[in-house]
């Protein structure tokens, strides 16, 4: 598949990127969190330019391992909540149609 060519802005700057149609959403809304981080950093040790970069890219970088260390999402888990939750919801909407 083709990539399509995305502009995006980060912290005041404008950026283009090449980014597969079906990552568009994906892309963007990390882009929202890039540029959230990035201000957040830039309020807090008033860094500029690469050493923001890298500063911001350690936080990430960190928030990212100390998730991953606590095990991070449990899918096998999730998928069998969201089953038995589904079966719920069938039961309770099957006995809501014999009411009608």
């Amino acid at each position: 598949m083709q990539n399509d060519m995305l502009d995006i802005k980060l912290f005041g700057r404008e950026y283009r990127v090449a980014c597969k149609p079906e990552d568009r959403d994906s892309l963007l809304e990390s882009v929202a969190y890039l540029d959230a981080k990035l201000r957040d950093v830039a309020v807090k040790t008033n860094a500029a330019g690469e050493k923001l970069a890298i500063m911001t890219a350690l936080n990430v970088t960190h928030e990212f391992l100390a998730f991953q260390r606590s095990g991070g999402f449990d899918m096998p888990a999730l998928k069998r909540r969201i089953g038995l939750i589904n079966a719920r919801l069938d039961g309770v909407l099957a006995q809501q149609e014999k009411l009608f």
